[in-house]
């Protein structure tokens, strides 16, 4: 199986190098692949911005640019993504999630934030390069917390106000500056919940694409509190067994894995007891 190869180059693509084509927050398919050849999609690239390296798939180079939604043929098909990487199995959620935050930097940092000079490439790394100020500027890694709360053998999930699917996920949030990972999931889940935790406990991470985050995960124990909802943030929240568990989101995210592991070790615990 063809894989990806995360890289950078400053090399311009050529006519048959692969291009992972997207046009807003969506990725561009032809025939029901994710990667086109580049001289199939050049004269559909959107604005000035001429496509970015990403590396290569197997052995040839890949490229990510942006195509005029106004002016895509009937045979291609745009799917957003967020479906593509929730709900499409043979989507290779690293490689599109990497190349839309790739995208986003490119276009956020056209000019130095400093003086508003034009950027250029720098040449060892990915990085644009204010000449004048010397200053690179990288992709942005915007670090959250998200956790799972355990309450002697019941989980705290919890539905957003803000996003459509129903699922029930976990608590997350941003690291603001100053903040250690562990400080941020104190805060988060008081503030979302009214709730205190203690015996945190780092378990993984993963990319998440919307629009450039690193998601840190964790689990916890209840200290203490009542569930006192921030309206704002959540539209519902419970305390669930792992065997009564509602809709939860699929295996592919961080959530998703950390609720499983949780239910497993919620199982385990009162099977040995």
């Amino acid at each position: 199986m063809t894989s990806w190869l995360p890289g950078w180059s400053t090399t311009p693509p050529g006519s048959d190098d692969l291009v992972l084509a997207i046009t807003g927050n969506s990725v561009v398919r032809v025939d029901g692949h994710w990667l086109i050849r580049w001289h199939q999609v050049a004269a559909l690239a959107t604005g000035d911005l001429a496509p970015v390296s990403l590396g290569q798939w197997g052995v040839q180079p890949l490229y990510v640019v942006e195509l005029d939604a106004d002016r895509l043929p009937e045979m291609m098909e745009t799917i957003p993504l967020r479906d593509a990487i929730l709900m499409m199995d043979d989507a290779p959620a690293e490689m599109l999630g990497t190349g839309f935050q790739v995208w986003q930097w490119w276009q956020d940092h056209r000019f130095c934030g400093r003086c508003g000079g034009v950027t250029g490439l720098h040449p060892l790394e990915r990085a644009k390069w204010c000449e004048p100020c010397g200053i690179p500027w990288y992709p942005r890694v915007a670090p959250c917390v998200i956790v799972v709360i355990r309450r002697e053998d019941r989980m705290l999930l919890a539905r957003s106000s803000r996003v459509k699917r129903h699922f029930y996920s976990l608590i997350a949030g941003f690291v603001e500056p100053g903040e250690g990972l562990e400080q941020a999931v104190v805060r988060e889940v008081k503030e979302e919940t009214g709730l205190d935790v203690n015996n945190i406990r780092y378990r993984s991470s993963q990319p998440w694409p919307f629009p450039h985050q690193l998601m840190v995960g964790f689990f916890a124990d209840y200290r203490g509190g009542d569930l006192v909802l921030q309206e704002d943030e959540l539209a519902d929240a419970d305390w669930y067994n792992p065997d009564e568990l509602p809709p939860v989101p699929p295996v592919t995210t961080i959530a998703g894995r950390l609720i499983r592991e949780m239910a497993e070790e919620l199982k385990q615990t009162q099977e040995n007891q």
